[in-house]
């Protein structure tokens, strides 16, 4: 049996604030997402905070991507919270809180979908470009043969949906296609090592099935103790107050990365979505944190910035945001991070004032954070947020340095350094 180490040892510093060692952890590797955190790390600030509160702990993800936090907190056996806007991140984490059903009943399921999959006949026909561009025609008719093979057997049931998470794990290492660096599938790029779709089933289906197995016989609990809400953090309303005291989470970076189109490749293989153009509703639900969502969300820059609650980086953020609105004249694609820069803050000072309600005075709340420089021009994320954090009622805040971004200077734009690291907020 392969042993999960609950605290953890060999952890760097530097890999606190990445998601790479998750992809060796049970579970956690179902799903390969860039825009994460260390869950050992989680488990070891969860074992900390409860040894000094010496009182139950109960932790919330206002961010809850693909539920590193929550299965932490199912690792340590305590209650946990969380909220996550992209419906298809939502469902994957779902599907990842079913690790405590019955094993032999998701292999049976599974496997009645892999018995059916293997004798039809699949069709190409229907899939968006993106995807025909991102497979041959042989492997993507496999594929489609999957997918209707776990249509037919979809009852809503826990191993439906582990079924339905194995296909859509195997989605990128059935493709020779490649994927940047922040999982942004890459059509015009080619990778050499790929599996057969029915091949890479079968070994994903083992996978889960012994990470499973991992999970239920070194956890607390049985079952998973999270609750996840699909829902936009910054009118969420569901929890009572006082009722948090400890976040961990690690909020959109306010770096134009377009975190509704991290799926876009997955979303588009299940029909959720078409063409680009479509991840528009998807984005209307999330906090703004790219320059075509700020634009398309309508976002009011003199407005924004005469809000009362920006008032504590009022100067400031005024001066960044009417620099970059000049700059952005100098480039040709003329990208809207003035009208980022200002909705992003605007929304986060939301999320900040619901966290304030339904956090006990003594809570402790960690964002994962990086800094910002569109066009050159500095955007001090860490601490903006903290002095947003004080004003809505917080009492205290520091930073911790985990390590240094835009080091590497290739095709980069500017050379302004910029860092990573870990906004710790007290109650």
């Amino acid at each position: 049996m392969v042993q999960l180490e609950l605290i953890p040892t060999t952890i760097t510093e530097e890999s606190t604030t990445t998601f790479i060692n998750n992809m060796k952890l049970p579970i956690h590797r179902w799903f390969r997402f860039s825009a994460g955190y260390s869950a050992q790390w989680v488990q070891h600030e969860i074992i900390k905070f409860r040894e000094e509160l010496n009182q139950p702990v109960v932790i919330f993800d206002p961010f809850a991507g693909v539920g590193t936090t929550l299965l932490a907190g199912d690792m340590c056996g305590i209650r946990s919270y969380g909220v996550e806007a992209q419906p298809f991140l939502s469902r994957i984490t779902q599907a990842k809180l079913g690790w405590g059903a019955d094993i032999e009943k998701f292999l049976d399921f599974s496997n009645s979908v892999y018995r059916q999959a293997k004798h039809s006949n699949g069709d190409t026909g229907d899939y968006p470009t993106l995807i025909k561009k991102c497979f041959p025609d042989d492997t993507l008719a496999i594929l489609d043969n999957l997918k209707k093979a776990w249509s037919k057997h979809n009852d809503g049931s826990v191993y439906s949906e582990l079924t339905w998470l194995t296909i859509t794990s195997i989605l990128r290492v059935s493709s020779p296609v490649g994927t940047s660096q922040m999982e942004l599938i890459q059509p015009k790029k080619s990778k050499k090592n790929f599996m057969h779709p029915l091949e890479a089933y079968q070994s994903q289906v083992q996978l889960m099935a012994q990470d499973m197995e991992i999970f239920q016989s070194q956890t607390p609990k049985s079952d998973s103790n999270a609750l996840l809400y699909k829902g936009d953090m910054r009118n969420f309303s569901e929890m009572p107050k006082a009722s948090i005291n400890l976040v961990i989470t690690s909020p959109p970076y306010a770096n134009n990365f377009d975190y509704a189109d991290a799926t876009r490749f997955e979303m588009s293989f299940w029909g959720q979505i078409d063409k680009w153009s479509d991840l528009h509703r998807i984005r209307q639900n999330l906090v703004i944190s790219c320059s075509h969502h700020a634009q398309a969300a309508g976002v009011n820059m003199q407005e924004v910035l005469q809000s009362k609650e920006l008032n504590p980086i009022q100067e400031e953020i005024i001066e960044v945001c009417y620099k970059l609105a000049e700059e952005r004249e100098l480039h040709g694609g003329k990208k809207n991070y003035h009208l980022m820069v200002a909705g992003y803050f605007f929304d986060m000072v939301k999320v900040l004032s619901i966290l304030r309600k339904i956090c006990t005075k003594d809570a402790k709340l960690c964002f994962v954070v990086g800094d910002s420089a569109p066009y050159g021009i500095y955007v001090p994320v860490d601490e903006w947020l903290g002095r947003l954090a004080l004003n809505v009622g917080f009492t205290g805040y520091y930073f911790e340095k985990t390590r240094d971004r835009n080091v590497k200077w290739r095709n980069r734009k500017h050379r302004v350094p910029l860092h990573e690291g870990r906004l710790w907020i007290r109650g």
